[in-house]
């Protein structure tokens, strides 16, 4: 299998699709992918508790902190090259190398986790599917798109994860593991027949022979030139500090509502589906009217009081009914990542989508290993150890003050967020020209197109023109 999809990348030319390139294509990728994963949500809760029964908390932290860190090294590397080489073939590559550990879940846990955890430096198909609808959108409706492919990813979550505990208890764990593993091989199948290639031939190089620089996939370089360019800069502080709560919240929070606000599985179950179905409102109804009443960096404002208002309801609530009070709330939260890639979008040039928003998702992974750590470590102070699947019962857990501790760092993070984005702002310069794109994309394999000396960095425009 891996020689076949090495053979397949190598290949100059793909398997052109069908039809012109739609956001169609990229909801079907996202909606099996994530589809295929919801599926194992319990199987795989039960496949940690039973691997690791003593440390289940830690080695879920463990697993999450090392995917998390690869994706932030690995998602420079994949947006630069997908502005270069194009996004079809990336996309194959993500989607193939997210949906590899699935078969092993049965068949080995402990390889089904080490390859969950090193998978991360492919896992980054969000941003090659947010450049993909960049490519084939007007700036106009790029956030209703953005929104769209987001409640197609909270879609997913509304019915898997309840469809797979239904077969899980009815049939067995091998059973959801093999439906996950058909849906995730059509999910490959059809990028790879299917899905057209949205980068123009004219801005998509196919220099396989030319002396490659690396600069571009160095995360660290793509971090040096976010310093470039102040409005960047300040995206990716408030992308740092606002999704390092939400990647610890989705660490622990299905052990939390079990142990600590004595949920049962069926209420989890529901509660994630509630969750589910107002995010698609929220991303697809709400963000479109808001977009276009009050504007993109106001939106980015709303979406962070309401993720500040959910966490500082998890952190202080003990009844479960404020739970589903803050569980809608964070729903309606959810227009913060939409909003961001399209005010990160209306930045960037058409050449450099993939790079930027690459970036932006790699720092995302980071928060994928910063917070499930983070949010374990402090759990771990409080003395909250979130190691059992069934929930307890009132006498052997102590009422606290402060249920959430974790909860409540994390919206003191969100209120830095948003003071932050306050200084975004929300008139941008033009984006860079494509006469200078071109050669930026050019000097990122090396070479020019009449073969002379690539440009100097001096020479070089920064990701995003200056907006202060």
């Amino acid at each position: 299998m891996m020689r076949w999809m090495e053979n397949i990348m190598l290949t100059k030319h793909l398997i052109q699709g069908v039809g012109q390139p739609k956001v169609a294509h990229a909801v079907v990728v996202i909606f099996l992918e994530f589809f295929a994963w919801g599926l194992l949500t319990g199987p795989m809760l039960a496949a940690l508790h039973e691997t690791f029964p003593q440390h289940t908390i830690l080695m879920n932290c463990l697993v999450q902190g090392v995917k998390g860190f690869l994706s932030f090294m690995g998602a420079p590397l994949i947006g630069a090259f997908s502005d270069v080489w194009g996004r079809k073939r990336f996309l194959l590559l993500t989607v193939f190398f997210t949906c590899a550990p699935i078969p092993l879940m049965r068949l080995s846990p402990w390889s089904f986790f080490t390859l969950m955890s090193v998978s991360g430096l492919f896992s980054v198909t969000l941003s090659v599917i947010f450049a993909y609808v960049a490519d084939i959108t007007e700036e106009h409706e790029r956030s209703t798109a953005y929104g769209l492919v987001s409640a197609t990813f909270a879609a997913s979550l509304v019915t898997s994860p309840a469809i797979g505990a239904f077969l899980s208890m009815r049939y067995g764990d091998s059973v959801v593991v093999l439906l996950a593993t058909v849906i995730a091989l059509a999910d490959i199948l059809f990028v790879l027949l299917l899905v057209p290639e949205s980068l123009p031939d004219k801005i998509r190089l196919y220099s396989w022979g030319s002396p490659i620089s690396w600069e571009p996939a160095n995360p660290f370089a793509s971090l040096r030139k976010v310093g470039k360019d102040s409005t960047v800069l300040l995206i990716c502080v408030t992308v740092f500090l606002s999704y390092l709560p939400e990647a610890g919240q989705y660490s622990s929070i299905f052990l939390y509502l079990g142990q600590v606000n004595n949920f049962s599985p069926e209420a989890i179950a529901g509660f994630f589906e509630m969750v589910g179905i107002l995010s698609i409102i929220a991303q697809t109804l709400l963000l479109s009217v808001l977009m276009k009443k009050i504007g993109n960096k106001s939106t980015v404002l709303l979406g962070l009081g309401f993720q500040l208002f959910h966490l500082a309801w998890y952190g202080f609530g003990s009844e479960p009914w404020m739970m589903w009070a803050a569980g809608a709330v964070a729903a309606m939260s959810s227009i913060t990542f939409p909003s961001v890639s399209a005010l990160v979008s209306r930045c960037t040039d058409h050449g450099q989508q993939g790079a930027v928003l690459g970036m932006i998702t790699g720092i995302r992974g980071l928060c994928n290993g910063l917070g499930p750590a983070l949010f374990g470590f402090i759990f771990f102070l409080f003395n909250v150890e979130l190691k059992e699947l069934n929930p307890v019962t009132p006498d052997t857990e102590e009422k606290r003050v402060i249920p959430g501790p974790p909860f409540l760092f994390g919206a003191c993070t969100v209120l830095l967020a948003l003071l932050v984005a306050l200084f975004i702002p929300s008139q941008h310069a033009p984006a860079v020209q494509t006469c200078n794109t071109r050669v930026m994309m050019v000097s990122a394999i090396g070479v020019t197109e009449n073969g002379s000396v690539p440009v100097s960095d001096e020479n070089k425009e920064p990701l995003l023109q200056d907006s202060s």
